[in-house]
Order: structure tokens, then sequence, then C-alpha cells
């Protein structure tokens, strides 16, 4: 889809962000993290250079952490002008959708993103660990009057944020739900089923592209599968942290069960990280209106 005249100058704006976003995940892909060297420097806390070792393998490790975090930062910004573009009135979620095609795309691609990112932290215990390591040795350092050349690129405040941020198990996601949440509360005067309906409508058009075989068919790859089922779980989870009672109540206008199950259809090992991200992302799957059988199905 491209970019209509009024759609332009907001789709300019995020299309910045989504350019450096597969250099994000490229990165955080290579991330091997400092394990080794950490501990070698935990056995020997006399040997100054295994000390030395580890502080500067680490260093630039954190460098990229807070790369990552400081694009968190962009995309939540961005989010807030993609939700304000559409669902401002006099439009309905449905007409936004098929009028600013570009932006619902940017929209599907920014969650694409953050479902991806998600994905390769949470199997990447090393970046905690690494983190919780240049914390520990900036405080023992401190006690010892010794200011270090890198709290200039991360100070306490920058490192009070990130570790937050990294704490979540899926922080990206944490960052958008978040921002999604703010904006609606921001715009009182906006009705707020013009944001969940935006969401709901998005969620519906990827469970219909999945479980329709003539729809199916078009896909060329297996990544354009992946894609749609990202989004799906993607606009679910805003949807959740934004409706007063969640997707998974029986009023929802999602309906989980048929998402779940086109979920459940694809081989274990390539829907385990977004079914984890709907048992632990959402706010309303543990309520007590959500139905034994959906809850039975997210086991």
């Amino acid at each position: 889809a491209q970019p209509t005249d009024g759609e332009r100058e907001v789709w300019n704006q995020i299309s910045a962000v989504l350019q450096d976003s597969e250099s994000m995940l490229a990165d955080l892909q290579a991330y091997k993290g400092a394990g080794q060297e950490i501990r070698d420097a935990i056995q020997n806390p006399n040997d100054i250079q295994l000390q030395e070792k580890a502080w500067n393998s680490v260093c630039p490790l954190v460098v990229r952490l807070k790369r990552f975090y400081e694009f968190s930062l962009r995309l939540e910004k961005a989010l807030q002008s993609l939700l304000e573009s559409l669902t401002c009135p006099p439009y309905t979620p449905t007409q936004h959708l098929e009028r600013e095609q570009a932006l619902a795309k940017e929209f599907a691609e920014i969650l694409h993103f953050t479902l991806r990112f998600d994905e390769l932290k949470m199997r990447n215990p090393a970046i905690q660990n690494d983190f919780s390591y240049y914390r520990r040795t900036i405080s023992r350092n401190r006690i010892n009057n010794m200011h270090l050349d890198i709290e200039n690129e991360v100070n306490n405040e920058m490192a009070n944020r990130m570790s937050l941020f990294y704490a979540e198990a899926t922080p990206m996601l944490k960052t958008l739900s978040n921002a999604t949440t703010h904006f609606v509360s921001e715009n009182k005067t906006l009705p707020i089923e013009n944001t969940t309906d935006c969401l709901s409508t998005m969620a519906s058009v990827c469970k219909v592209m999945l479980e329709t075989p003539e729809y199916r068919s078009r896909f060329t790859s297996e990544e354009t599968l992946m894609f749609c089922m990202r989004v799906m779980v993607g606009v679910i989870i805003l949807y959740d942290h934004v409706h007063p009672v969640g997707a998974f109540s029986k009023t929802s206008k999602i309906d989980m069960k048929g998402c779940i199950k086109v979920l459940k259809e694809q081989p274990p090992d390539t829907v385990e990280g977004l079914l984890n991200a709907l048992r632990f992302t959402t706010k309303h799957l543990n309520d007590e209106s959500t139905s034994k059988q959906i809850r039975a199905m997210l086991q």
C-alpha cells in the first residue's frame, strides 16, 4: 500500500523508525553475552586482569542494550502518531483501515518487529545477566569513588530505566501496551471504541486470512504467515490492555477461540513464543470472566 497525500507526513515519520528495525533485530540476534568472562571474574575476584576482561566485554554490550531501549522510546512515539491517525473522527475504524492502508501496514510492521524482538529477548538470558553485572560493578566502583567513562553514556537514571525495561518478559510489547493505554487515557474525548475497534478489526482480518484456505494459498512464504500471526497476537494484547473487560470476555469483539485455534494449527515450535505472549503479556486471561475453555487452550 502506498501512502496517500493525507498519510504522507505520518507515514514518513514512522518509516524512518521502521528503517532501523531490521538492524536492531540483527544486533539482538547476534548478541552472545559475556557469560564466560563474568563467571571467570567472579570466581577469581583478586585477578585484576580477569576483572578488566569482564568489564571490557560488558561495556560495549551495555551500549548496545541502551540502543535497543532508546529504540523502544522511538517506537512508542511512532505508535502514538499512528493511533491518532487511525482513530480520529469522523471515520469508523474500518473506514480508517480502508482509507489509510499504508498506515495500517506500518502499524502491522511495528507489531511484527515487536513480537520478533521479544521472542529473541525471551530466549536470551545473557541480557539480564550482563546488565546486572554491569550495575553491580558500577556500584562497587562508586563506593571506591571511581568514575568510569561509560557512566557518561549510561548514567544512573538511564540504567534504572533500562533495568525496568529488561526486567519485563516482553519489553517491547509492554512499551506498546503502555503507549496504547496512555493514548486512550490522554484522549478522553475520543470514544474508547475508536481504538479498541481498530485493534479488533485488525485481529479479525488476520484471523480470516490465516483460516481461509483461499487467502492462505496466496501467502508466498512462511514469513508472510508469521507476519500475519504476529500482528494478530500483537493487536490482541493491545486490545486486552486497553479494553475495560479485555479480549477474553464473552463480550469481546475478538474471537479468541478462533485466534488461538489458528495458532495451534501451526507447528508448535513456530508459535510457542506467540502463545507465551498471550499467556504472560495479556492482562485479563486469568480473570473470572475468562471461559475455562479458553484458559484450557492456553494451558
